[in-house]
């Protein structure tokens, strides 16, 4: 039996990993600016997560959710005092998809409506209602067009004011910083705006962090920056630095009712035990503290990098243009630089480094990046590429 192909495949085994760099199976290193799709949170192999997940994982990796699990009672405490949101309530799952999808139909049992609005360009999963919220005809296939969202330009309030006051609408979905879309960012005008008419219209408000939540903007969510505070706020990736899990943080508007919503695998309590050790990590290194300071750093270089364009992010997630295909620069990136970085679209460098990324580290992808896309200018400050 072969796999099935789903992505274009670099020609690289990674088989190691320690802080924000890989090994391969010829044991070569690399830097990792992408982290995994934004999952490896706190750096690859890190003792203390290593330590909790071991010591989970030898006394109960898995049990029934019919019964009292206390790893999950207390990782809502700890997350909903770390991020702000202690009157929210948790549910667990196993991805960002499951999390939207979940969020999606949470809006629509408290509703009764079936409609929604997401952004152009957006991402938000590969499940049934997930998909159909995601701006990519190519990957929607034909059940899950089922007519029930409305792509709507970013940062056009006007245009979202207009369907919303239609009253037919159950949930906005909005990533605050779109990734697969290009790290296109909402305006605090607009995402205040649009909150305002959602509490007006009676629609549920869904900020999707999956991408960049988890401290990666310098904030524990990148809503955050833009003083909203949404109905349900999902998250997924870098919650437990690569082991499966997602979440919905649900507002205290919302009614539990017994058998709504249901999961096998999630918030199992090897996840559990893993995503505490991420927030252990967080708080103890002060890694959102370092995204936002490396990620300041990283962004102000950059932007004086000739040839780069439209430099753009909040803290450990940017994108920037260039004028050539972004995946042929990607690729000698990795063989010759020996430096993983992410793309999303024909002319973008997506960055999604562990929040643990030091300047040093930076400086060496600035080193590398400037001399790939205008090798005769020198990089200001830094050290020369070898």
């Amino acid at each position: 039996m072969n796999l099935f192909p789903v992505y274009p495949l670099f020609d690289v085994n990674i088989v190691r990993g320690k802080g924000c760099h890989v090994w391969d199976d010829k044991d070569q290193e690399y830097l990792d600016l992408y982290g995994g799709h934004a999952v490896i949170s706190i750096g690859h192999a890190h003792a203390h997560y290593i330590k909790k997940v071991s010591e989970q994982v030898a006394q109960l990796g898995f049990y029934s959710n019919s019964v009292i699990n206390k790893l999950q009672e207390e990782l809502a405490f700890r997350l909903g005092r770390a991020c702000g949101y202690a009157d929210y309530q948790l549910f667990l799952i196993n991805s960002g998809a499951e999390a939207n999808e979940n969020a999606l139909k949470l809006a629509s049992f408290k509703t009764g409506r079936t409609r929604v609005l997401a952004a152009q360009k957006a991402f938000h999963g590969r499940t049934s209602l997930a998909v159909e919220a995601t701006d990519n005809p190519k990957i929607i296939a034909p059940v899950n067009q089922n007519g029930h969202v409305t792509y709507l330009p970013l940062n056009d309030l006007p245009a979202w004011e207009a369907e919303l006051r239609k009253g037919d609408v159950a949930a906005v979905i909005i990533e605050c910083i779109q990734g697969v879309g290009g790290i296109r960012m909402a305006r605090e005008t607009f995402a205040q705006g649009l909150a305002k008419a959602c509490k007006q219209y009676g629609t549920v408000l869904i900020c999707d962090e999956i991408q960049c939540g988890y401290g990666r903007t310098g904030r524990f969510f990148a809503h955050q920056w833009l003083g909203i505070r949404p109905d349900l706020i999902t998250c997924a990736k870098g919650i437990a630095n690569g082991l499966p899990m997602g979440a919905v943080l649900i507002s205290p508007d919302f009614e539990a009712i017994n058998g709504q919503l249901g999961t096998t695998f999630g918030g199992n309590h090897l996840a559990c035990a893993a995503a505490l050790a991420v927030l252990d990590v967080i708080e103890d290194e002060r890694l959102i503290e370092n995204a936002a300071t490396v990620g300041d750093y990283l962004l102000k270089q950059l932007k004086a990098v000739p040839q780069l364009h439209d430099v753009r992010g909040r803290g450990l997630m940017i994108g920037f243009d260039v004028a050539r295909p972004a995946a042929d620069l990607r690729r000698r990136l990795i063989f010759d630089d020996h430096i993983f970085t992410g793309g999303a679209g024909a002319n973008t460098v997506r960055l999604l480094p562990p929040l643990c990324l030091s300047k040093a580290e930076a400086d060496r992808f600035l080193t590398a990046i400037t001399q790939e896309v205008c090798p005769s200018v020198p990089p200001t400050g830094l050290k020369q590429k070898k």
